[in-house]
Parts: C-alpha cells; sequence; structure tokens
C-alpha cells in the first residue's frame, strides 16, 4: 500500500522478482493481469497483448493445449479459434492430417449415410472438403454391385422415361467412361419395334420411307435393317410413284409413255403388264406418239396447220375434232370456209369483197371487228335494225341519211346534225336530255325555242316579250339582260310600269313608287329643276309641290324662303305692290308686312 510507481519498477528481477523465463511473451503492465493481494493466478489475460502463437502457451504446459480427442491438424489455433470464444470454432481443413475416415467415422464427424454407394473408396477420391456435396467424381471402379443397384432414380438418375424398354442391365450397353454413345442389343428388349423407333427414343420412319402402316417387323429384321426382307404392296398407303420414283424402287424406264398419270392408272400390282391404256394425263405432244409409226398420224386430207393433235382433238373422240386452232392453220380463211371445207358466209352476210379475217376473230366468231371498208351501199341498207342496229327509239326524227351526220370511224358523237331534215319542234330532242335543254338562267317563257332562235346561230336571238312569263326584272337584272342604269330614276316600280316592250323608249312616267326626294331627279340634268325664276328656298320641292300630275298646284311655305320679298312679289312672279294704291317706297315688302297676315 501507498508504493508509488508501476509494478516492473520493482519486479526487475534485481530489486524485486520480475517475469519468470516461461512468462507469457507480452508487454502489457503487471497490473492489467496481475493483483497486489493475490498474485497468482492472473486475475485475467489479455489475449490482445499477447505476443506470439497460440500455442506458444496453449502447449499443456503454461495453459491448456489440444485434447486427445482434438482432430489431428498442423494448423495454428487462431485458424479455428478466436481468442473471445473458444467455442464454436471457424473450422478449416486446411493443414488436418490424416484421412477423411480419421474424423469421418461417425463419432468424431459425420460418416457415410445408410444411402451411400456401396465402394471401398476413400472419401477425397470423390469428395472435396470445400464443396462435399455434390462428389466431384465418382470411380466406378470401386464401387460394389450393378449399375442399377445405385441407377435406380433414388441413389443416383436411373432409365429416363424415354428408355428403351428392357430387362438388360445397365452395363449390357453403356459403360462407365463414356455413358454414350452406348453398344446397343436388341436382345432383351420388350414391346414393338415402333415402340422405341419413334422418331424420338430411337431413329424412326425416314421422311423417304414407304407410306405404310404395318409393323416393322413386317419388313426389316433386327440384324439386317436394310434391305427389308419383303414388302407387302396391299399396306403401303399412297400412290406407286410415291415410292416407284427411280429412288426408293425403279420407275418409269426412258422409253415409257410420258404421262402424269398414277402407275396405278394402267398397272397393277399383281402384273406390270399387259397394261390398262389411257389417255389421261399423257404429257408431251400426240405427235410424239402419233407419228405415223409408234400409232397413227395425220391423213393426206387432214386441213394443213403445224399445229398440235390436242389443239384440235381430244383422246376420247377423235372425230369429230372438237375445235380449231386457226392461229396454226396455213392459209387463207376463204381456202377452207368456202361452203365446202368448212361453212361459208351466209345468204345474209353483208355485200363485201373483204376477206373474212378483216372483220372477224378465228377466236370468237361474233362478235365481228368490223370495217366499212369495201362495204357497198347506204348505211340504211345495212343498219335497218335487222342486219345491223337502226336508229334508236331517242333518235333525233329526221328524214336524212346515216351519213349525212354520222361517220363510220366514229359513229358516235355525230359529226353535224342538219336541222334542214329534222321533224318536229327544237323541244323534242333539246329537252335536256337527247340535247342541250333551256338553261337555269334562260327567260321564262312558253315561246317554242324557233321563236326566238335559228338553228344556224342560236345565240342570234330574236326576243318576243309576249311570251315572257314574269316580271321585267326577272331578266332584266343586269345579268340575263341589261338592267337600270346607274342614272335611272331611283324607284320600285316594275319596268312595265312606264317602258313598253316594242320601245324602251319614250317612256310612260309616273312618279309612283320613285323613292327619295324630287331633287334627286330634278337637279336640271336627270329632269328639269329649279326655272332661273324660281324663289329662293331651301326648301324640298314636295314641301310646295303637292301633286306630281300638276306641279302648279302648290302651297308657299314663306318660312324657308331666302331673300327680299319683293325679289317674287314683284308682280311677275308673284303679286307685287298695287300700282294706284300703296305708297311709293324702296323698302323692302317685309319691313311693313307680315307672310302670316299681309294686312298688318
Amino acid at each position: 500500500t501507498n508504493v508509488t510507481g508501476t509494478c516492473a519498477s520493482c519486479h526487475n528481477g534485481t530489486t524485486a522478482t520480475g517475469k519468470s523465463a516461461t512468462h507469457i511473451a507480452t508487454n502489457t503492465n503487471c497490473q492489467d493481469c496481475h493483483t497486489t493481494t493475490a498474485w497468482s493466478p492472473a486475475r485475467t489475460v489479455n489475449h490482445n497483448d499477447v505476443i506470439g502463437t497460440c500455442s506458444s502457451c496453449h502447449n499443456g504446459t503454461k495453459a491448456s493445449g489440444k485434447t486427445a480427442t482434438h482432430i489431428p491438424t498442423t494448423s495454428e489455433c487462431s485458424t479455428c479459434h478466436s481468442t473471445t470464444g473458444w467455442t464454436p470454432a471457424n473450422f478449416s481443413h486446411a493443414n488436418v492430417t490424416g484421412t477423411c475416415a480419421s474424423c469421418h467415422n461417425g463419432t468424431t464427424a459425420t460418416g457415410k449415410s445408410a444411402t451411400h454407394i456401396a465402394t471401398n473408396t476413400n472419401c477425397q477420391d470423390c469428395h472435396t472438403t470445400t464443396a462435399w456435396s455434390p462428389a466431384r467424381t465418382v470411380n466406378h471402379n470401386d464401387v460394389i454391385g450393378t449399375c442399377s443397384s445405385c441407377h435406380n432414380g433414388t441413389k443416383a438418375s436411373g432409365k429416363t422415361a424415354t428408355h428403351v424398354p428392357t430387362t438388360a442391365e445397365c452395363s449390357d450397353c453403356h459403360r462407365t467412361t463414356g455413358w454414350t454413345p452406348a453398344t446397343f442389343s436388341h436382345a432383351n428388349v420388350t414391346g414393338t419395334c415402333a415402340s422405341c423407333h419413334n422418331g424420338t427414343t430411337a431413329t424412326g420412319k425416314s421422311a423417304t420411307h414407304i407410306a405404310t402402316n404395318t409393323n416393322c417387323q413386317d419388313c426389316h429384321t433386327t440384324t439386317t435393317w436394310s434391305p427389308a426382307k419383303t414388302v407387302n404392296h396391299n399396306d403401303v398407303i399412297g400412290t406407286c410413284s410415291s415410292c416407284h420414283n427411280g429412288t426408293k424402287a425403279s420407275g418409269k424406264p426412258a422409253t415409257h409413255i410420258p404421262t402424269t398419270s398414277e402407275c396405278s392408272t394402267c398397272h397393277s400390282t399383281t402384273g406390270w403388264t399387259p397394261a390398262n391404256f389411257s389417255h389421261a394425263n399423257v404429257t408431251g405432244t400426240c405427235a410424239s406418239c402419233h407419228n405415223g409409226t409408234t400409232a397413227t398420224g395425220k391423213s393426206s386430207n387432214h386441213i394443213a396447220t403445224n399445229t398440235n393433235c390436242q389443239d384440235c382433238h381430244t383422246t376420247t373422240a377423235w372425230s369429230p375434232a372438237r375445235t380449231v386452232d386457226h392461229n396454226d392453220v396455213i392459209g387463207t380463211c376463204s381456202s377452207c370456209h368456202n361452203g365446202t371445207a368448212a361453212a361459208g358466209k351466209p345468204a345474209t352476210h353483208i355485200a363485201t369483197t373483204a376477206q373474212c379475217s378483216d372483220c372477224h376473230r378465228t377466236t370468237a366468231w361474233t362478235p365481228a371487228n368490223f370495217s366499212h371498208a369495201n362495204v357497198s351501199g347506204a348505211c340504211s341498207t345495212c343498219h335497218n335494225g335487222t342486219t345491223a342496229t337502226g336508229k334508236n327509239a331517242t333518235h333525233i326524227a329526221t328524214t336524212a341519211i346515216c351519213e349525212d351526220c354520222h361517220t363510220t370511224t366514229a359513229w358516235s358523237p355525230a359529226r353535224t346534225v342538219n336541222h334542214a331534215d329534222v321533224i318536229g319542234t327544237c323541244a323534242s330532242c333539246h329537252n335536256g336530255t337527247t340535247a342541250p335543254g333551256k338553261t337555269a338562267t334562260h327567260i321564262r317563257t312558253t315561246d317554242s325555242c324557233d321563236f326566238c332562235h335559228v338553228t344556224t346561230a342560236w345565240t342570234s336571238v330574236r326576243m318576243d316579250h309576249t311570251q315572257a312569263l314574269g316580271t321585267c326584272s326577272s331578266c332584266h337584272n343586269g345579268n340575263a339582260a341589261t338592267g337600270k342604269t346607274a342614272t335611272h330614276v331611283p324607284t320600285t316600280s316594275e319596268c312595265g310600269t312606264c317602258h313598253q316592250t316594242n320601245a324602251w323608249t319614250p317612256a310612260t312616267f309616273s312618279h309612283s313608287g320613285v323613292g327619295t326626294n324630287c331633287y334627286s331627279c330634278h337637279n336640271g340634268t336627270t329632269a328639269t329643276g329649279k326655272s332661273a325664276t324660281h324663289p329662293g328656298t331651301t326648301n324640298v320641292c314636295s314641301n310646295c309641290h303637292t301633286s306630281t300630275t300638276n306641279w302648279l298646284n302648290y302651297r308657299i311655305s314663306h318660312s324657308d324662303v331666302t331673300g327680299r320679298c319683293d325679289s317674287c312679289h314683284n308682280g311677275r312672279i308673284a303679286e307685287g305692290k298695287p300700282s294706284h294704291e300703296h305708297p311709293t317706297t324702296t323698302q323692302d315688302c317685309g319691313a311693313c308686312h307680315s307672310t302670316r297676315t299681309w294686312d298688318r
């Protein structure tokens, strides 16, 4: 008590006992582990301050070391253990000595399971310490028992669902060094050939196999698959040529008649010859056989032609010919179509010197590509509605001959219309259907076209106003016909109120319907205006003049008169001073008189 300084200041081996030779190697202070009251044992050991390896102390002398049952290893304690917690240990197989079985014996550590493959080999031959499962490899040479004792679908993979059904052991076909390819043997295989040879489990029928529903073993053997031991044609599906094509089986010889017919059309499986011949589907031209040698050819009186037989004849009925291909006939049409070799012109044929081919085609006799060249006679000799089309029901009524209006090169539209020979009124054609009729802006009238128009000049019109319907302004509106001029008297009256259709001027004027004031016309230009002697006034005409029919019938409003009274009251325009009663004066009337009461 009351000693100052650190322990080591005295316990240095001189002043007092210091660390023993066997003391744990450490740089820590004494008091960190010991107490002055109980030097031994140390109250604690701070492993963080210990110098050296664990085994330098934990050697069974200084401190407890490995137990007798410890896993044999050369690793340092700290490889697996820590100073803060001895257990559990962070185990590592590194530096472990001995075989796996020395520990993995079912006591020290887990050993082989009950389902382990039967084998005498060491663990490490198949397993690794870093990845125990799955085993890195299996040495089948050390396995005890048959393949199926493990490969049973439990211990190890067994036969797949698609495996060939068989009672043979795996090793009969497979090897441990290489599962595939297998040395296959059909011995002990169960089921039909097709149960395996289905294109999935094993090779099935090839794409070029004969189409058949028969079992493989009916034709093939397991010892010699090819060639087939026999072929039963009764079980073959499809046509003969699907096999007899020169590849699968012998086909047509080079000298066979060219045909697309199936073999069975002529041949049978029981006897290839003799054949039952049919022209159906024979390919090539008839002449390849019908050449006068292989079979009968053309006769001496045959139509001169380079065409093939089949163009005109059929194999089922050689004569008469079903058709004639005129494109291949040599010579003119009339060399055959003369009424003897073949039908000629009928009695009703159009009279012409042209050759048949000028109008007709060999592909279709009618309709004909008609040409008027070389035709004699007028149009109507044929165009009479019987021999050829005549006038239709809507044709213009006329006595003119066809060619007066039409041409043979362009029948419609007509090149011209000769109105001189047309029968009936203009409207019978000019009705908007047969020919153009009245336009939407035409003057309303019940007159016939020819009252106003002429056929030689349609737009040169002579107007008949007596037949016009409606008011004048329905035409005289500035669009259909001339309307009011810009200087016309403004009025709402209809044209006919003042004007006549047979003479536009002079007009019979009426003030009825005239709008605006008098002066808009009576301005000295459009109509007579105020005279030079008219009283001065700003009044409008109608304030004094009350009648448009009697201009001199008027009333004076002196309130709107301008100037002196005697400019009017001078004895000429209006009553002036009486010559014998009125005093002599130069004063204006208004100096003494009033317009309301003259005597005052």
